[in-house]
């Protein structure tokens, strides 16, 4: 069966959970990891503020080594089990990388509707720290 991107996005999208801009500012103070899944360079242009990049090309292999997922304060806390809020330009790749995080096991992914794009419409800071 062949599918189109958008078949294939839309099928993500089914299968996990998502924010809206407003949804994700409401986590303010919620222990979690943005992460930035877009390229390096797409990156460096302008991000949320906190999100750490973790391109969808090789999330599934870095996710475990990257610092902001090494770093847990109780020891006791299962890294599958904490917070994840991914985006990128307008919520695609986003999707698909929830997804298979999902299927990795990680139990509390969401996306960001919309994206990059959707935060910066809702007149949202965006850094290039």
């Amino acid at each position: 069966m062949t599918m189109t991107v958008d078949a294939l996005v839309a099928a993500a999208r089914g299968r996990i959970r998502e924010l809206s801009p407003a949804g994700y500012r409401a986590w303010t103070g919620h222990e979690h990891v943005l992460i930035d899944v877009r390229e390096p360079a797409e990156y460096a242009a302008g991000h949320l503020p906190g999100a750490v990049n973790l391109p969808r090309g090789v999330l599934e292999f870095q996710i475990h080594a990257h610092p902001a997922m090494a770093c847990v304060a109780d020891s006791a806390l299962s890294l599958r089990d904490r917070p994840l809020v991914l985006y990128c330009l307008s919520g695609g790749r986003s999707a698909l990388a929830a997804d298979s995080l999902g299927l990795l096991g990680f139990g509390k992914v969401y996306s960001l509707a919309g994206g990059l794009a959707a935060w910066r419409n809702a007149g949202l800071d965006v850094t290039m720290e």
